[in-house]
């Protein structure tokens, strides 16, 4: 359940219903499956992996914080920050959905912290059950797209833009706190 909350994929549908309609197209296969293994590769090798390059889970969660910020920005203001390059279309699928909206630095670093109170197997026995879930729910956007119509869209995308801004401004702070003293 805490991975559920973290990940939150249910209040995601706004920001996946924004990419898709930027991209014209998500692929639900390729983001789940990049989603997972990205949880799995952290869970096992997170702190290892950023020590390589010398960043701790606190900078890693403040760089996660920015990319959400611009991430809000752009469903508040209506503005296009976040720009794709011509036929890469699809890379949208991983970036910045299966990274960082999905597997970000918050669902990153809460794997790593329950290093510290679960054994391994139960954590990814919790990754591989929310899986199916992020699955349907990005299965089922276009749907949910056609349901809302654009003014639903536009109004959810407002609302949620505000919630992922103060989202991004916690993880920011909490983190520049602790990478401060």
């Amino acid at each position: 359940m805490i991975l559920f909350a973290v990940i939150d994929i249910i209040g995601s549908i706004p920001i996946i219903i924004d990419i898709q309609t930027k991209t014209g197209n998500i692929q639900p296969y390729t983001t789940t499956f990049v989603s997972m293994v990205l949880m799995i590769v952290f869970l096992i090798g997170g702190e290892s992996i950023l020590s390589i390059f010398g960043v701790d889970v606190y900078s890693f969660a403040v760089a996660g914080s920015f990319i959400l910020f611009f991430i809000a920005l752009e469903m508040v203001l209506g503005i296009k920050l976040f720009k794709q390059k011509e036929g890469l279309d699809h890379v949208a699928s991983i970036v910045p959905l299966a990274f960082p909206t999905i597997a970000g630095a918050g669902t990153i670093s809460t794997l790593i912290s329950l290093r510290a109170e679960f054994q391994l197997v139960n954590i990814i026995i919790a990754i591989l059950l929310n899986v199916p879930i992020i699955f349907i729910v990005l299965k089922l956007s276009g749907r949910l797209q056609r349901m809302l119509g654009p003014g639903g869209i536009a109004v959810i995308e407002k609302a949620f833009g505000i919630i992922l801004l103060a989202i991004s401004v916690k993880l920011f702070s909490k983190n520049i706190g602790i990478l401060i003293q």
